[in-house]
């Protein structure tokens, strides 16, 4: 087991935010001005959680403060964060003027020896994305150097794939499943492509 804090800030956000990500927030609710206004003070996490359609989720991310971008004379900000720990909400605090709950640290599955394999794959298709989008592949030392996270946390996936990686407990699930959301997504532009000439030929565009 992991680490428990108790009474931890929460966001609940209809965003997924994974370790390493950096997202923009607009703060402007008071209880969330109140909220960070504390983080920015006493230099703390707080966490982020996906709040779905299907309701608030169990997993979710720690989240510091990376930059303070902007505050407004009544209290509304514009920060930057940065995703740190995974985390289970194991119960949630009502009397406090935000939302907060007690969490658990998520720990890692312990395994002893690491796919290479299926590292190297994953950070082969994610080159091959990379370079597709931007004209320009990743520097070879840079793409040694990323896990999972890493680069999971640089493409704009859909929030139930996000969050399927937040709950992963084992890096070698996570190469696994990034290697196959990079296939995914290369075969989506593959059909972008393909329906713009199409439409550019004859006006019709048939799926």
């Amino acid at each position: 087991m992991g680490d428990s804090i108790e009474r931890f800030p929460l966001f609940p956000l209809g965003l997924v935010l994974l370790p390493e990500e950096v997202v923009p927030l607009h703060i402007f609710e008071d209880r969330y001005k109140q909220m960070i206004g504390e983080c920015i003070e006493e230099e703390r996490e707080f966490g982020i959680v996906w709040l779905s359609d299907d309701g608030l989720k169990e997993i979710g991310c720690t989240a510091r403060i990376a930059q303070l971008l902007e505050q407004m004379e009544d209290g509304r900000m514009n920060i930057l964060v940065k995703g740190a720990t995974p985390f289970r909400l194991m119960r949630r605090i009502e009397d406090l003027p935000y939302p907060a709950g007690d969490i658990e640290l998520l720990d890692e599955d312990q395994i002893d020896v690491l796919d290479d394999t299926l590292a190297e794959q994953a950070r082969e298709r994610y080159a091959q994305l990379v370079e597709r989008i931007t004209d320009e592949r990743p520097d070879a030392e840079r793409l040694a150097g990323l896990d999972a996270y890493g680069m999971a946390a640089t493409i704009d996936f859909a929030l139930d794939a996000k969050q399927q990686l937040l709950e992963a407990r084992s890096e070698d699930e996570r190469m696994r499943m990034v290697g196959e959301l990079f296939v995914n997504t290369m075969k989506r532009l593959d059909l972008v492509e393909r329906a713009g000439e199409r439409a550019r030929s004859n006006g019709k565009v048939r799926f």
